[in-house]
């Protein structure tokens, strides 16, 4: 089998690119030969251009310079792990032009775990992020390694589900490792890569462009048993990840959200393609053909209370509440009550984890 360096020194080639990468290596069998041939036999490599190939004529150059990426990765407590590495992601190793190389940080023995992608909007809703942390929390304590791109909104709340639970979690990355992006995230950042892992297909000090992200998503697609989308608008790059996740027989669920919301157009079209519903975290382990062996933790919101309150009024006034907020003004008008007597069992509503008032002064209900 090649070493890393092999796989390294060659993914470093100038304008070779994925596909051609991929080419020389079929054609040759590994890319210790790729690195060994001839200018005439690397051109005569089916679907080869020469420009492709033109940085491949100093093999030594590449493998100094391999060598040094390699050296400082491991100064960083980082690792590289080739394609025929053990550690490799095997689901991976089943997509498109996988990446040759993969930068990872953290504990690399969950690449091969039971993976599951959580993704969605970057600027979701406050019932989006509630349900992606929820969901990550309870697959992640049946043992479920979460995935998703470590982005604002429903990456950051899935990552942050998954270690509430002390649970496995992995951020696929747009840059390099050493690169902590969004800055908003840098402590998440540091807690996934104590606990979790982080992982990337391009070397230290790689900015987040914004073409890096789309191929980020390949990973989170390729290395998970299954994506859930949890909020994402008809033009995003959730729907992205959840397209390559169908491309390679992998299973889509979607979360379904408020008709009215245009956050959520994209996962009802998910929906109507035939993606599996998802309400609950068994609905996921069932389609995916996963077993949990005891009661999932925190079916209902974290803080519900298990009864409903013995004040008839406060019952009353729970009725008119569910998981969408609305205003206090609302209400009283709904309810019929007092607005005194309306804040009153607000009150106790709230201290008995029955409710959440918003910042905006709104309400919505714990269930």
């Amino acid at each position: 089998m090649s070493q890393v360096l092999d796989w390294l020194s060659l993914s470093l080639a100038p304008g070779l690119g994925l596909s051609g990468y991929w080419r020389l290596v079929n054609w040759f069998g590994d890319p210790q030969k790729v690195l060994s041939a001839s200018p005439q036999e690397l051109q005569a490599t089916p679907g080869i251009r020469s420009g492709q190939v033109a940085g491949l004529a100093h093999s030594a150059t590449l493998h100094r310079r391999g060598e040094q990426e390699l050296n400082r990765t491991l100064g960083f407590g980082a690792k590289c792990i080739g394609y025929d590495d053990a550690c490799y992601p095997q689901l991976l190793k089943q997509t498109t032009d996988p990446p040759p190389v993969l930068y990872v940080s953290g504990r690399e023995e969950l690449l091969n775990s039971c993976c599951i992608a959580i993704v969605g909007s970057r600027a979701a809703t406050d019932y989006g992020r509630r349900v992606g942390f929820l969901l990550a929390e309870q697959l992640a304590g049946a043992s479920v390694t979460i995935v998703s791109g470590l982005a604002l909104g429903i990456d950051a709340r899935a990552h942050q589900g998954a270690l509430s639970a002390d649970g496995p979690t992995i951020g696929v990355l747009g840059c390099g490792l050493d690169v902590v992006y969004p800055g908003q995230n840098k402590d998440l950042f540091y807690k996934i890569r104590e606990d979790g892992a982080l992982v990337s297909e391009y070397p230290l000090g790689t900015r987040p462009e914004g073409f890096r992200f789309p191929a980020r998503n390949r990973i989170i697609a390729g290395m998970s048993r299954g994506v859930v989308v949890v909020e994402a608008a008809k033009k995003s790059g959730s729907l992205i990840t959840a397209q390559l996740a169908l491309d390679w027989g992998r299973e889509v669920l979607a979360v379904p959200g408020r008709i009215d919301s245009y956050k959520s157009a994209g996962t009802h079209w998910l929906l109507k393609q035939g993606a599996k519903l998802v309400q609950t975290a068994e609905d996921i382990l069932e389609e995916l053909g996963l077993e949990c062996a005891y009661p999932l933790a925190g079916t209902h919101t974290a803080g519900a209370p298990e009864s409903l309150p013995e004040d008839p009024d406060a019952r009353t006034l729970l009725d008119y509440l569910d998981a969408y907020p609305c205003s206090r003004d609302d209400l009283i008008v709904r309810s019929g009550f007092a607005a005194g007597r309306v804040n009153e069992l607000l009150l106790f509503l709230e201290f008995d984890g029955h409710v959440e008032i918003l910042p905006s002064d709104e309400i919505r209900r714990c269930t």
